[in-house]
């Protein structure tokens, strides 16, 4: 199997999930830094203009979005399990509950209040996070403050009896998903050590989630993971559900777009589609033919050329 190439930089709090699963797997893996703002002229011939962080290239395969990346690597590497017990519906179902409720005012507060942000990366994020009103971050400081002490208070009520992760005995994708937007605050927020202050077992839990570490990671330049995809084959598609109600057809042309942010749609040929994953063959003069993934939830699928 090609080599694990993570395209991310280190301040990514989604990343920070990746990293932790690919740690948690004890995974050897390549680490590409890419930019933190656009252009990012080095990722977008793997993604065909998705600019979100991180992805993960396996040879000519490009996975898109912590939620299939998660399943993608445990589809390859099911040992350790990311899903302990069973409970594989309910901890991917956390993930938008992470990326919302728990990240949302954790980003507000980030942009709000932390003087590590540059500039750049303030302008960039003012026309990415449209989910954020930038004109009132500042009046909104306590009503962010609030969001985010109250819903790790949830997960602090989670370890109440005493378990020493989330589901139980056993850490998994639960853990890694809610973790990530803690470890945002906590590095970006200087009033997060006060406002989380006294969640004492999920500070404990947050020490026993860094113990995990991030793997055997290796650094190479974005120049060898192009000619990595270029050099490589894609896997073939699982195919088309014929009972999806979009009605679409291996070999469409469509386009694929996140529906919350960052809403920049992707063009390709349709080789996969079903309730976990869609995936786009795509060609760049710079890798070649591509398939790039993207999760079913939360992406919208539309035949290439409709409004």
């Amino acid at each position: 199997m090609p080599n694990l190439i993570l395209h991310h930089f280190d301040f990514s709090p989604f990343a920070e999930k990746a990293r932790l699963v690919l740690g948690f797997k004890d995974l050897a893996w390549d680490s590409v830094q890419i930019p933190m703002v656009m252009p990012k002229p080095d990722l977008m011939p793997l993604t065909g203009g998705y600019r979100k962080t991180p992805v993960l290239q396996i040879g000519a395969d490009v996975y898109c979005d912590t939620r299939l990346i998660a399943r993608e690597l445990e589809r390859r590497f099911p040992s350790p399990t990311l899903f302990p017990d069973g409970n594989r519906g309910l901890s991917l179902a956390l993930s938008h509950w992470s990326d919302t409720a728990l990240f949302e005012p954790g980003a507000g507060l980030s942009m709000a209040l932390t003087t590590q942000v540059p500039e750049a990366v303030l302008a960039d994020r003012r026309e990415f996070f449209t989910f954020m009103d930038f004109s009132r971050l500042a009046s909104d400081i306590p009503h962010l403050s609030t969001q985010l002490r109250a819903n790790a208070a949830l997960v602090d009520e989670q370890l109440a009896d005493g378990r020493a992760y989330l589901l139980g005995a056993l850490c998994g994708w639960a853990d890694i998903t809610s973790y990530f937007a803690l470890w945002m605050a906590r590095t970006f927020v200087p009033a997060a050590q006060d406002l989380l202050a006294s969640f004492a077992r999920t500070h404990a839990w947050e020490a026993r989630m860094r113990a995990i570490g991030h793997g055997r990671r290796r650094e190479i330049s974005a120049a060898a993971a192009l000619e990595t995809a270029r050099t490589a084959m894609p896997e073939p598609g699982r195919g088309v559900d014929g009972s999806d109600p979009l009605a679409l057809s291996e070999g469409d042309a469509v386009r694929v777009t996140p529906a919350d942010y960052g809403r920049v749609p992707v063009y390709g040929t349709l080789v996969t589609l079903d309730t976990e994953e869609v995936a786009v063959r795509r060609s760049a003069a710079e890798v070649g033919t591509v398939v790039t993934h993207f999760p079913r939830i939360g992406y919208r699928i539309e035949r290439a050329g409709s409004a």
